[in-house]
C-alpha cells in the first residue's frame, strides 16, 4: 500500500503552532494549490489543503513560513474524526508532512533585498544588476 503526497502551493494564512501537554510541537497551516485547469469563466481555481507538521519541523515551519510563501510539502494523507459539541461526528482530512521545502526566499515575500526572511543574512548571489568586480588575485587560476 502507498500513501504519499507531494504538493506545491502558497500558504493561505500564517502557520499556527502550539505545544501539546507533553511538550510536543505541532504546527498547522493551509496550502493553496492551483488546479491544472481553468473553470468555465477561464479562471484558475485552487484547492485549500490542511497541513500538519510535528516536532522540530513544526517549530521551523512556524518560524519561517508566512502567508503567501511558496513551499513544497511531502507527507501522507490522514483522515481523523472527533465528536463536536453537538454530538455530531466530524471528519477531518489533512496531510501530515514529514518534509517541507521553502521554494522562495523570505526577501521575495517581505520585500527585503539581499536577506533571507528572519535570518537577516546577506545573500552573496543576489543580482542587483551591477557588474561584479573581481581582481586577478581573486581568481583561483
Amino acid at each position: 500500500m502507498l500513501n504519499r503526497v507531494i504538493l506545491i502551493g502558497r500558504l493561505s494564512r500564517d502557520p499556527d503552532m502550539r505545544y501539546l501537554p507533553n511538550g510536543t510541537a505541532v504546527t498547522s497551516f493551509t496550502l493553496a494549490v492551483d488546479r491544472s485547469f481553468t473553470n468555465g469563466n477561464g479562471e484558475r481555481e485552487a484547492d485549500f489543503i490542511n497541513i500538519v507538521t510535528w516536532r522540530q519541523l513544526a517549530e521551523v515551519c512556524a518560524e519561517y513560513l508566512r502567508k503567501g510563501r511558496l513551499c513544497a510539502v511531502e507527507g501522507r494523507i490522514q483522515v481523523r474524526h472527533y465528536d463536536n459539541n453537538e454530538g455530531k461526528r466530524v471528519y477531518v482530512t489533512e496531510v501530515v508532512a514529514d518534509n517541507v521545502r521553502f521554494l522562495n526566499s523570505g526577501r521575495e515575500d517581505s520585500g527585503q533585498r539581499g536577506g533571507y526572511g528572519n535570518a537577516g543574512n546577506a545573500d552573496p548571489f543576489y543580482d542587483d544588476g551591477k557588474p561584479i568586480e573581481i581582481s586577478e588575485d581573486d581568481l583561483p587560476f
